[in-house]
Formats: C-alpha cells, sequence, structure tokens
C-alpha cells in the first residue's frame, strides 16, 4: 500500500479470494470497532482507511453509521461493492466507497468526521515515515475537533521474528469456493530489515479449477511499531494520546499482548 498499486490487485478476483480466507472472518476486532463508533454518537461519521471487501465498512453501516470508505485496490472495492449490492437500501444509502491513496485524502474543505478508522493492521503497509505521517495527518485534517483516531497493529515478538521463516507454511487449508474452485494458502517472510523495521511478506494463495492450480502470489512489506514509537508518531502528527491496548477487549498492554490497539483524539 505504500506503493501506488495495491498488493491486494494481485488478481482480478482477489476480493473473493480474501474473503474466503477464514481467519479474516473470525478476527475479533469488529465488535470493538462497532463501539468506538458507538462512543462517536448513535449515527456518527466514520472515515474508514482501508475499507478492503466492506468486512468492517458493512457492519458500521448496518449499526446506524455513515461511512466513508477508502481503498487503494479496485479489486477488493469492486467486491465491496458487490458485497454492498445486497444490502438493504438504508444501508446501501449510508455507504460511500472511494478509490484512493490514504497518503492523499481530500475529501472535504471543513473536517467533518466524528471517527477515522484504520482496521486490521492497514498502518504497517506504509513502511517509510513520512508515508505514515501523511496518512495521520490526513486523518486528523478530516476530524472534526474533539474527533478521534482509532488504529491497530501487532505487537512485535522478536522471538518469533528472529527465526527463518522463509519457507512456506500452510495458514488456510484446501476449502471449496462457491464457483466451484478450490483454495488453499501458504505464508512466508522473505527477509526482515531490522534497521527500517519492516519484514517481507508474501502470502501465496493456491487457487486449483478441475487439475490446474494457479499460484497468486500477494507481496508486501509490513512495518512493525513499538509502542513508544507509536506513542510519539500519534502526538507528532497532532493527536492526543487517548488510550493503548494489547488487544480487541481493553486489556492493559504488555509484552505478550497479541496487538497494540491506539486511540487517540483531536485536542
Amino acid at each position: 500500500m505504500a506503493d501506488d498499486v495495491s498488493s491486494y490487485d494481485a488478481a482480478a478476483d482477489f476480493g473473493a479470494l480474501y474473503d474466503a480466507i477464514p481467519a479474516y472472518g473470525a478476527r475479533t476486532d469488529v465488535a470493538f470497532y462497532l463501539e468506538e463508533a458507538a462512543r462517536s454518537g448513535a449515527s456518527s461519521r466514520v472515515l474508514e482507511l482501508g475499507c478492503g471487501t466492506g468486512r468492517l465498512t458493512l457492519p458500521l453501516a448496518r449499526a446506524g453509521h455513515e461511512v466513508t470508505g477508502i481503498d487503494l485496490s479496485p479489486a477488493m472495492l469492486a467486491r465491496g461493492r458487490e458485497k454492498l449490492a445486497a444490502e438493504p437500501q438504508s444501508v446501501r444509502e449510508r455507504v460511500t466507497l472511494l478509490e484512493g491513496d490514504a497518503r492523499r485524502i481530500a475529501l472535504a474543505e471543513k473536517p467533518s468526521f466524528d471517527l477515522v478508522v484504520a482496521p486490521f493492521r492497514v498502518l504497517q503497509h506504509f513502511t517509510a515515515i513520512p508515508d505514515q505521517l501523511e496518512v495521520l495527518d490526513g486523518a486528523r485534517r478530516h476530524l472534526r475537533p474533539g474527533g478521534r483516531l482509532v488504529f491497530d497493529v501487532f505487537n512485535p515478538s522478536y522471538a518469533s521474528m528472529t527465526r527463518d521463516r522463509s519457507a512456506e507454511v500452510e495458514d488456510t487449508p484446501e476449502q471449496s469456493l462457491p464457483d466451484g474452485r478450490t483454495l488453499r494458502r501458504t505464508v512466508r517472510v522473505t527477509a526482515v530489515h531490522w534497521v527500517e523495521q519492516v519484514s517481507d511478506v508474501e502470502l501465496i494463495y493456491h487457487v486449483r479449477t478441475g487439475d490446474r492450480t494457479e499460484r497468486v502470489v500477494q507481496s508486501f512489506g509490513m512495518r512493525w511499531y513499538t509502542a513508544a514509537e507509536l506513542t510519539h508518531v500519534v502526538a507528532r502528527a497532532g493527536f492526543r494520546l487517548e488510550a493503548l491496548y494489547g488487544g480487541f477487549d481493553r486489556p492493559a498492554l504488555d509484552d505478550s499482548a497479541p496487538e497494540i490497539v491506539v486511540v487517540g483524539s483531536v485536542p
């Protein structure tokens, strides 16, 4: 996502492949983000960065919020629009999906959103510091005074990251797709750049049609952050830090926490 071409366009129907991964649907973050939206108001205006196929967008709209979703990937947005079309009119009217770069948001002259969210590690796709600050600055400029920013990243496990993970490991066993194809997925880390704090990751989707198997490779860098660094970068972007959680049920952040969940606000 730090480039102008999204890694989520590795195949024309990548959105459907993405939605077929059970681990994505099983994430517990949706309930958390719904709670955060409710704290901003019963029918708050939400800007979602990296909305993808609507995994969070649609639940937010069903809950009564007005959602503007931005994503760089045409394939993911196409899938999101397909899913949105199946929703009741009342939900469809509350959603706007836009193709765009989160570093270059320009939606309104005056800040008007109550909440900006960047779920499921969106900020980690921006590996360079100037890009990270552009994303956060754009979020702040679109928030009303008192508006809030909420996002999550993984809490780095250095024990795991120092292991050799260059061999492909299956993370999704073979399963059937609605169109009759089958899909399984493997993952590998091709390099770890310690100075830049970036892991180069490949997710390999093995799509089988009859006796033919296609490998769809999604390659991207994942920038990891420490809690201390996030505290600094959020303040540098003009936010007041309200909370750092260690997960989506709001536990205290410690070394063993799987996530770092950040809540900030515009002073």
